[in-house]
């Protein structure tokens, strides 16, 4: 385990490899899960006020999902995360060539809005547990991404690295360079 300003980083995430491959797993991370991914109470005000502009590369069913049910949905425990549809899918989810994407993230590559998408989903495969004096980071094993783990290891792209930039998203560019500096001393 690591220290970085007072952030736990799990040996895992400094260890591990990870290079995501979507034209082998097809963006089932955002296709197959139980519940959405988690959200921040910021993030459902950026989320609705983006949606018009986001909304025309969503699919017909994510489109009828949020007009009905808004912009999030609630966890077992009550947190905010992304409301699915009945088929466990992201509702945000748009395709590309038959992969799954994000179409937050399309209009944000489309210079349409300011944020690429929900940070949890940007981190993704770290999960962000909340302790009561720490941030702790952890890597989330899920066997549909069995792929990017032998991809990262034959790429030679450590999990921190291949999550650079949403690292520096999440907690700044300073950060990073310390946990560089942690992690190569």
């Amino acid at each position: 385990m690591y220290i970085v300003n007072g952030v736990l980083v799990s040996d895992e995430l400094v260890d591990g490899y990870f290079c995501c491959d979507l034209n082998e797993c097809k963006g089932m991370c955002c296709l197959d899960g139980d519940v959405g991914a988690p959200l921040s109470p910021d993030e459902i005000g950026d989320l609705e006020d983006a949606y018009p502009v986001f909304k025309k590369y969503m699919t017909e069913e994510g489109v009828d999902k949020i007009e009905k049910d808004g912009c999030f949905d609630y966890d077992m425990e009550g947190e905010f995360v992304t409301p699915l549809l009945a088929d466990e899918a992201c509702a945000f989810i748009c395709y590309e060539n038959g992969v799954a994407k994000c179409a937050i993230e399309k209009a944000y590559y489309e210079g349409e809005i300011d944020f690429p998408k929900p940070i949890s989903c940007h981190l993704y495969p770290i999960r962000i547990k909340i302790l009561p004096d720490y941030e702790a980071l952890n890597y989330h094993k899920w066997h549909i991404c069995r792929n990017a783990c032998d991809n990262g290891k034959q790429r030679q792209i450590k999990i921190y690295q291949f999550l650079k930039t949403a690292l520096i998203r999440k907690y700044g560019e300073e950060w990073y360079q310390e946990l560089e500096k942690v992690v190569n001393s």
